[in-house]
């Protein structure tokens, strides 16, 4: 098991890449459909040796599913598994906070490029995760379709011909599908005008979240912004309406960062600088500093302020420097006083 989560770190994470469309502001895509079979009851409500049960049917099945790389499918037990390890899931988005919380029969598959996954025995018996970097919603949801197709020919989901897919939420009721986008988005957080753009798409039906989703904070200047409803709209049109919201954050976000440059050079360059040099030269660094500062650097390799830095290593130590990937890395697991060190340590290294 151990193995398969190094695995992991020998490649960059699937959202994670330089060149994909709308990559200085929109950081990922992903989506998720939430699917449960006909014939059992939602996870919650089964004991933990029919978990295990169904989840063992899933892994003799994920051989053939294409979608998730077949036989080249990297299957985790979390049952099986160390904390450390099942947070390192959580960290590259390919796991949830409550799958995790409940680890006893629960599965999770991840294709090795890590852009497509499926987590048995969460909430639902079924989780789909589709991811793409950059704002690719698109291709997030025609390879989320493509994965649902095949495990629909092998698993027949639970269907109501009014309501749509059933689900152990009843908000997933309908698609049963959460699209989301990754946004980076320094500039309305600088001029005070993140709250307002919040409570906008709030009023559109479309949420705005922290770092990881439902109920976590809000860190380095990261917020994903998913739909709120499932029931009354096709996929399709869940998908074109987000769209259609994000591509608005981007261009708000675009148009407060010239402003910026044009109106405040100095301060931007000064919160620039400042974030460069904290990350360069500290020897103790909490996560919440060091995600700020990289937010700052972030900003200034997308407006081409560096010469020698680019997004890619940005990237790498955005990742890095998670507290489970800091505690995977040192082989060991370190209290907070000695993450904040390796922490500041890794970006010495890495931003030099």
């Amino acid at each position: 098991m151990e193995g398969k989560v190094e695995a992991l770190f020998r490649n960059p994470s699937g959202i994670l890449s330089s060149d994909a469309p709308g990559n200085d502001i929109a950081i990922s895509s992903r989506v998720r459909l939430a699917r449960n079979p006909a014939d059992r009851m939602f996870p919650l409500r089964e004991s933990e040796d029919e978990r295990r049960e169904f989840a063992a049917e899933v892994a003799a099945a994920v051989p053939e599913i294409e979608r998730l790389g077949g036989a080249d499918a990297l299957v985790f037990d979390p049952e099986h598994m160390g904390a450390i390890e099942r947070e390192v899931l959580l960290e590259r988005y390919l796991a949830s906070r409550e799958f995790n919380a409940r680890p006893e029969g629960a599965l999770l598959a991840v294709r090795p490029d890590e852009r497509a996954s499926l987590m048995v025995n969460e909430d639902d018996a079924l989780r789909i995760q589709c991811l793409r970097p950059g704002f690719q919603l698109d291709e997030a949801w025609e390879e989320a379709s493509a994965l649902d197709d095949e495990l629909g020919s092998v698993f027949k989901y639970a269907f109501d011909e009014k309501l749509g897919f059933l689900t152990a939420d009843p908000t997933n009721v309908g698609t049963g599908m959460r699209a989301s986008v990754m946004l980076h988005l320094p500039g309305l957080v600088l001029t005070n005008q993140i709250a307002s753009a919040v409570a906008a798409v709030g009023k559109l039906n479309i949420a705005v979240r922290g770092l990881y989703g439902e109920g976590s904070e809000n860190l380095g200047n990261m917020y994903q912004v998913s739909n709120q409803s499932t029931l009354g709209e096709s996929e399709k049109q869940i998908i074109d309406r987000l769209g259609a919201v994000v591509s608005q954050l981007v261009e708000r976000e675009e148009n407060t960062r010239k402003l910026l440059m044009e109106r405040d050079q100095h301060g931007m360059l000064d919160v620039i600088g400042r974030s460069y040099g904290v990350l360069k030269h500290s020897h103790r660094l909490s996560s919440e500093e060091a995600l700020k500062c990289l937010s700052g650097v972030r900003l200034g390799v997308d407006m081409r302020l560096f010469k020698s830095l680019d997004v890619d290593r940005v990237n790498t130590v955005f990742m890095a420097i998670s507290p489970a990937h800091l505690q995977k890395r040192a082989g060991r697991e370190l209290d907070q006083s000695e993450r904040d060190v390796c922490r500041a340590a890794f970006c010495r290294e890495h931003l030099n």
